[in-house]
């Protein structure tokens, strides 16, 4: 019995696959950053490469990266002020804005000056840094926060368990700098840098939910980006969930 030959693969069809093959490859999934229902803590150290006394309470915050609670338990954020500039060394990646963060922070507080480094815990003075342990999570449970990110985008939704006007911050982080300090109170010390802010952008949720441009990262010399995701009421300083991750 003679087998009939296959059916030739209409040529237009052939072509359209193969034009389809790269660009699917080329096409990244989009990545999900999500709490659970308990609250992710958010970790913000204020520090400076002028600073003589920084460099140790950087390495404990280093070391948060190989803590099976990142990301799930709590998010780390280190911010870099300029007002050590003036010592000798100017810190690249310092930036006024990071600067005016830590000072409307000591003015919620009523505190009458501000100093690196400086430890906030869920946007409140941290003293506990000191034990050398990570904070532990709580029983508050202020809502799931789901931000996806994809094509430098980021889709943020936030289903709150409690009504209000609520807003998202992002900060780009960058992870593996390496800083040689050449003048200043550091002067000759190689400084290594983990979660540091390198951009930071807020927007208003309407409806629980947001989408905006991801910031560009500057050139300082990250090995790695991460993207760190809180939620603050609309006037308020305080994080009340927060998500992270590192970005593919």
């Amino acid at each position: 019995m003679k087998r009939r030959p296959p059916a030739p693969i209409d040529m237009h069809l052939r072509l359209a696959c193969l034009l389809l093959i790269p660009a699917l490859a080329g096409q990244a999934a989009p990545q999900i950053l999500a709490s659970g229902e308990n609250r992710t803590r958010l970790i913000e150290l204020f520090t400076s490469e002028g600073c003589s006394s920084c460099p140790p309470a950087e390495a404990w915050l280093n070391g948060l990266r190989g803590d099976p609670g990142l990301w799930r338990d709590f998010v780390p954020v280190a911010f870099h002020v300029n007002y050590w500039d003036r010592l000798g060394w100017t810190d690249r990646l310092a930036s006024r804005e990071f600067t005016g963060r830590q000072h409307a922070y000591a003015e919620a507080w009523q505190a009458n000056t501000v100093y690196t480094p400086g430890f906030v815990l869920d946007g409140r003075e941290w003293p506990g840094r000191t034990r050398r342990q990570p904070p532990p999570r709580t029983a508050d449970k202020p809502g799931v926060l789901t931000v996806t990110v994809g094509e430098r985008r980021a889709r943020v939704t936030f289903a709150p368990t409690a009504p209000g006007d609520y807003r998202v911050h992002a900060a780009l982080l960058g992870a593996g700098i390496v800083s040689k300090v050449k003048s200043g109170e550091n002067r000759g010390e190689t400084l290594r840098h983990e979660f540091v802010a390198l951009a930071l952008v807020a927007h208003p949720l309407s409806a629980g939910q947001a989408e905006f441009a991801l910031p560009d990262a500057p050139a300082a010399g990250q090995a790695r980006l991460a993207l760190a995701v809180w939620i603050t009421r609309r006037d308020a300083l305080e994080p009340l969930q927060a998500t992270g991750g590192w970005l593919d």
